[in-house]
């Protein structure tokens, strides 16, 4: 069976390789989740007031600190499931970022501020509201509704990277008319990529025949079997510096190294790392998050090349490496590289290993770190490629370490 030809769109999207989330909103005040009006039970009047203290400095310095990352686009949650939207809707309501004390557009000055640092602005957009009567009682009202306010985000703001919705999770077997949410975004947004999340419930699934890339929700990305399907669909993971999306009073961070693997991984099995901050009520990014961007972005300064153009070639399960293609170079992840230096001070076991990638139909010269770009020993051993993989010198640990080879034509 024959594979489908990924539109231009999508394979741009693929190149992007990573992406930070960012769950902002009235939220934020609460410190407690982006569930928290739902969680805590709070009626839909007591948390309007919170709107008269929302007040939100410039977002430029927010997007500053996430493109030093290395992230190539960020998806801002527009509207949450709260209902308030930190666009302007024009008259749909007045629960929205301009009728707040931040009294002005906020999703305009994020995608000024993408365009001003060169990074691609994602809209994402709920598609339940808790405090929305119609979405209980007259549910075709209410995907009008739906429809008129992402039309705003299609309209209003430029050319956008794509529109990444979630929630039809929730009420099960409804018919939620995308036929006609999605026709209008293609007459507006022709190239934006679609993106439906299907929870953690249903990851990796496809569903409408307009989405253009499948989610894993905190879950590990599968290489995605294209053989006689009738679309290129691509895959993105998503995933949060801790457990919860929006700011909470939450200290269970994961590590660098955690997220390194994680990143590395999601680009093993040809999907995107869309990795999650929370910031605080006036837009700033935590010290911990905003630190873990930094770390990920003197990572990404080292092996960033390989996230951004490698693409799927060479794993097997039994082993922690792969290995990533592009047109003309391979690139290794190794994990678990261990340290060499004085017996009492470092971890030396297991330093240097000879690596066997079986059956690796690739013929490479000129393997080299791309850290330091100190050449490795190799040797082919009929179809199978022996690479001399040893530690780092005392002092480093970049926690997944990538090698760069040449392809021989």
């Amino acid at each position: 069976m024959s594979v489908p030809i990924a539109k231009q769109y999508i394979k741009d999207f693929e190149q992007l390789g990573f992406g930070v989330f960012v769950h902002f909103g009235l939220y934020s005040i609460l410190e407690r989740g982006e569930w928290a009006p739902n969680d805590l039970g709070i009626p839909y009047e007591e948390y309007r007031k919170l709107m008269d203290k929302f007040v939100v400095d410039d977002l430029r310095p927010m997007v500053a600190e996430i493109k030093k990352s290395g992230a190539k686009y960020i998806t801002l949650t527009t509207r949450h499931h709260d209902g308030f939207s930190l666009y302007d809707t024009c008259g749909l309501n007045d629960f929205d970022a301009p009728h707040s004390a931040a009294g002005r557009d906020l999703v305009k000055e994020f995608v000024d501020a993408c365009r001003e640092y060169d990074i691609v602005p994602f809209l994402y957009h709920t598609t339940i509201e808790w405090y929305n009567p119609d979405f209980h009682n007259d549910f075709d009202k209410y995907l009008k509704y739906i429809r008129d306010s992402v039309e705003i985000l299609c309209k209003n703001y430029g050319k956008i990277g794509g529109l990444w919705f979630d929630g039809n999770w929730e009420k099960k077997g409804a018919d939620w008319k995308e036929d006609e949410l999605y026709g209008m975004i293609r007459k507006y947004q022709p190239e934006a990529m679609i993106i439906n999340n299907t929870g953690m419930s249903a990851r990796g699934a496809v569903g409408h025949p307009e989405i253009d890339s499948v989610t894993y929700e905190r879950g590990k990305a599968t290489p995605i079997n294209r053989e006689g399907a009738p679309k290129y669909v691509s895959a993105e993971v998503c995933d949060s510096v801790n457990m919860h999306w929006g700011i909470a009073q939450d200290i269970n961070f994961k590590s660098p190294k955690q997220i390194i693997e994680a990143l590395c991984r999601s680009r093993c099995a040809g999907a995107n790392y869309l990795f999650n901050v929370g910031p605080d009520k006036n837009g700033h990014i935590p010290l911990y998050p905003k630190a873990t961007l930094e770390v990920l972005g003197q990572w990404m300064g080292l092996f960033g090349e390989a996230i951004y153009n490698g693409r799927p070639f060479w794993y097997n399960e039994d082993m922690d490496n792969f290995v990533l293609k592009s047109d003309k170079h391979a690139y290794f992840f190794c994990f678990n590289v261990r340290r060499e230096g004085n017996a009492n001070v470092a971890l030396i076991e297991g330093s240097n290993k000879v690596c066997s990638f079986k059956d690796f139909n690739l013929k490479v010269e000129n393997i080299r770190w791309m850290d330091n770009d100190e050449k490795l020993n190799f040797t082919y051993d009929k179809d199978n490629l022996l690479v001399h993989f040893h530690g780092y010198d005392y002092g480093l640990d970049y926690c997944v370490r990538v090698a760069k080879a040449d392809i021989v034509e």
